[in-house]
């Protein structure tokens, strides 16, 4: 089993995607050896071609969300435009292995679905058109999570059945979101890990209702929140961070998306000692 991955994105900077994989597959009683392929849709870098397409594509787009304006304003695919490439994705392998084996192959391999951190700190909390059109975070939760359960039914309709979803990590956590909202305190925004915890809440129910609606649907709701609180926040120096406070890029206390890359002044070698590198 191969995964195509090049970017970090609102999982793998926190834990290695292979960690991940490997919780969703113990939760669910499976073996790696029974997943053909693994495929990742949402927020991270594209990089799907090559020899590697029996085995896994990477769809997603670094700055894309469930909400299409998110991926709109960083010049990101969408996850419509995502469910796109993927039935191109499709259709190679048809053409590859045959029907049957391609069939077998769609239906048993493992979906990932990273998305919903670009929603918020780079859209929502800093967009006065969307807080005026959602003047509350729950009435934006509604069209985040209507978008969600309409892409996992598009999934299921091309033959997905085994689906992991990441859920938010603790956003007012992130240094940027300290800097803009930490009313010049040094500490994590409570509000925005509130919101962070009441979405992902609402993610279990609707991934739940998913379940109990879509036949042979293996849907599992993979939690950041309390693993990085607890090992990044509380204990960050035995987890081996050694800098909480800021990301390794820029100044490190804002830079996100476009700004923070591998050419941008202030990035640093030692990525793997920070919290945070891209948001």
């Amino acid at each position: 089993m191969a995964f195509v991955m090049n970017g970090r994105d609102d999982l793998s900077m926190y834990l290695s995607l292979p960690l991940l994989l490997i919780i969703f597959l113990f939760i669910n009683g499976c073996r790696c050896a029974l997943v053909p392929a693994v495929i990742l849709f949402g927020d991270s870098t594209l990089d799907a071609t090559g020899t590697n397409l029996l085995m896994g594509a990477n769809f997603a787009s670094a700055g894309s969300g469930y909400d299409d304006s998110t991926a709109n304003l960083y010049l990101s695919l969408s996850l419509n435009k995502q469910l796109e490439y993927y039935k191109e994705f499709q259709a190679k392998v048809v053409g590859m292995v045959g029907e049957a084996n391609a069939s077998s192959i769609f239906s048993g391999g493992l979906y990932v679905i990273s998305a919903g951190t670009s929603d918020f700190i780079q859209n929502y909390y800093i967009s006065p058109v969307l807080q005026i059109t959602y003047p509350t975070v729950n009435q934006y939760f509604d069209i985040l999570l209507r978008n969600y359960e309409q892409f996992v039914e598009n999934l299921y309709s091309l033959g997905a059945r085994s689906i992991g979803v990441t859920s938010l990590p603790p956003l007012g956590c992130l240094p940027g979101m300290i800097t803009l909202f930490g009313l010049g305190k040094d500490e994590c925004v409570d509000r925005l890990n509130y919101d962070a915890l009441s979405f992902n809440r609402r993610l279990n129910s609707t991934s739940q209702a998913l379940k109990q609606r879509l036949d042979d649907l293996n849907l599992v709701v993979l939690d950041l929140y309390q693993p990085l609180y607890s090992i990044i926040l509380i204990n960050p120096i035995q987890n081996g961070f050694l800098e909480t406070r800021k990301g390794c890029c820029g100044t490190g206390l804002f830079e996100s998306a476009m700004l923070c890359n591998a050419l941008s002044i202030g990035t640093c070698s030692n990525a793997s000692n920070y919290r945070n590198v891209t948001k």
